[in-house]
């Protein structure tokens, strides 16, 4: 498998090169410009590149170049802001220029079986940004489907995500128990909740 290696650096360049040893073809690219030509001329599975030899706009021009490569960048100061941008623009694999000969071996094989190489703190932040736009649309969620109650309905499901018994509720809102239990029917229909503990979690989350 050809691997082209894109870095202004030779020193860097030879290091990848033992590092990953004599299972590969090398390629070299040594400018923006060398990388924009080769990438025109070829289609690399995999493109080593040097994160200083890019920024957002020229890596999103090559992107549009080989839209079938799989690119693996590689910071001198890898943080994760950098490696999230990055991801979004369409990398694959994320690491610090120096990694080790363990690592990069380890990052090459997944990478070029498909799947996505990050850093231990990228991926947390990563896990992170996802799980807070997951609570995000569940919150959203949430909000559509109360608002489609009556005002008795949610005054009811309030009062069920405080913890109150159908019998304190229908004593609280001056009504009888079997009134309660047939709001919460319907209550459970628009929800979709389907029991007190999902309605009580969907009204604190909304």
């Amino acid at each position: 498998m050809a691997i082209l290696l894109c870095c202004a650096d030779d020193s860097i360049l030879n290091r990848w090169k033992d590092l990953l040893g004599d299972g590969y073809d090398f390629e070299e690219a040594l400018t923006l410009s060398e990388l924009q030509d080769r990438c025109a001329e070829t289609s690399f599975k995999l493109i080593l590149l040097h994160r200083s030899m890019v920024d957002a706009e020229s890596f999103t021009a090559i992107r549009r170049i080989t839209p079938q490569s799989r690119f693996f960048l590689l910071s001198d100061q890898p943080h994760e802001e950098e490696g999230l941008a990055f991801l979004k623009l369409g990398i694959v694999g994320y690491a610090n220029t120096y990694i080790s000969a363990e690592r990069i071996t380890e990052a090459v094989r997944v990478i070029t079986s498909g799947a996505v190489w990050l850093g231990q703190k990228v991926m947390q932040r990563l896990i992170l940004e996802s799980y807070a736009r997951a609570k995000q649309q569940a919150v959203a969620d949430s909000e559509v489907k109360l608002a489609t109650l009556t005002q008795r309905e949610r005054e009811i499901a309030n009062l069920i995500a405080q913890g109150q018994s159908n019998l304190e509720i229908a004593a609280n809102l001056d009504i009888t128990e079997r009134t309660v239990k047939a709001h919460l029917s319907s209550i459970y229909e628009k929800t979709g909740t389907g029991s007190r503990l999902n309605l009580a979690l969907m009204v604190n989350r909304g």
